[in-house]
């Protein structure tokens, strides 16, 4: 069975839902009345049923989430300290710097957009990275115990990142800051409203869920079912943004292909350079697929989310976040044919490096 094959149909044609949700949006947007409608409430700079739509996305995502098991709890099972501090190492510091100077690189006259890819670069995985592991072979129970660490340290260092990344390492760098006066309160409210909310959210139905219905029937069942539904929670928000803006963003076609550049560049690198050094330090394939892929993977959910409650939704930072699933989707399924091959060229039967 191919990899693509055991993937699920909305997982597997993702990039093809957005695109859809892209055209839907933008032919309601020739709706004046629509277009209204979706303004009426606002929630600071972000509408309504926008808000609703990135908190949704958020939410089934963050209630699967095996937080029990940070501690060891539940299946007993514990993440060695080595892979724990090399995940570090990837995801706060070689992966934020890595994204930083890319956006630098191809968009330099481009605040805006680059601004955006920086955002998504300081948000790391915490959904989708999960099936990428497992269709690869990896470790599927290290897999969760990196995602619920990364989901806390998101909530706790978010916002002083992105505050560090767009408003002070530029001007020690002696370049441009961010392109508007940006504060570390609007980026701290963004986070917590669109992750800390649907964190808490997930926590509180987790743990209610383990204890009336068991952890097997919770996984197996209910989180297969409310999983799915993120992805709706996306494409609605698409469709709303693009009813909005969708004129102005077509307007931006090679900018756009601009953007796509460095963040393919992002997976690709973030990836195999994950791998070599998993490989050097001689961890075992599972560990170094599970290490590679929670490396190379990204929460573009929160970066939409803290684009858009941070800049607004005609911003070119919102846009430019909206591109991250139509890249790293396609990138990512084929570094899971990457990683099989890397497999059978580094790797002995039994998984240990060569």
């Amino acid at each position: 069975m191919s990899v693509v094959s055991k993937m699920s149909t909305l997982d597997r044609f993702l990039p093809l839902w957005i695109l859809l949700a892209m055209v839907t949006g933008f032919v309601l947007g020739y709706s004046e009345a629509i277009v209204a409608l979706f303004n009426v409430v606002q929630i600071g700079t972000t509408s309504l049923p926008i808000a609703i739509g990135l908190l949704w996305m958020m939410y089934p995502v963050l209630a699967k989430v095996k937080y029990e098991e940070m501690r060891g709890a539940g299946s007993g099972h514990k993440l060695e300290k080595s892979l724990f501090g090399t995940s570090l190492l990837l995801n706060w510091i070689i992966g934020p710097f890595l994204m930083f100077g890319l956006a630098w690189l191809f968009l330099a006259d481009e605040p805006g957009f680059r601004e955006g890819l920086i955002i998504v670069g300081l948000a790391r995985c915490i959904a989708m990275v999960l099936i990428w592991n497992m269709l690869a072979g990896g470790d599927n129970e290290d897999a969760a115990l990196l995602v619920a660490i990364n989901s806390v340290f998101q909530v706790l260092v978010y916002s002083v990142y992105a505050y560090f990344f767009l408003n002070i390492l530029p001007g020690w760098l002696g370049a441009q800051k961010s392109s508007i006066d940006l504060s570390i309160g609007e980026i701290a409210f963004s986070v917590f409203f669109f992750l800390g909310i649907p964190l808490l959210a997930g926590i509180i139905t987790r743990y209610i869920g383990l204890k009336r219905i068991g952890k097997e029937k919770y996984d197996n069942e209910f989180a297969k079912k409310l999983g799915p539904t993120a992805i709706i929670g996306l494409l609605f928000t698409i469709i709303v943004m693009f009813s909005m803006q969708g004129r102005q963003i077509l307007a931006l076609r090679f900018t756009l292909l601009k953007v796509a550049t460095p963040l393919f560049l992002y997976f690709m690198v973030m990836f195999l350079v994950s791998f070599g050094i998993a490989w050097l330090l001689r961890f075992a394939y599972e560990k170094t697929v599970t290490l590679s892929f929670t490396a190379a993977s990204n929460n573009f959910e929160l970066a939409i989310a803290v684009a858009v409650g941070t800049y607004g939704i005609d911003s070119e930072q919102a846009v430019s976040t909206v591109i991250g699933p139509l890249i790293e989707v396609p990138v990512l399924i084929s570094l899971v044919y990457i990683s099989l091959y890397l497999k059978k060229l580094m790797y002995r039967e039994d998984g240990t490096p060569k």
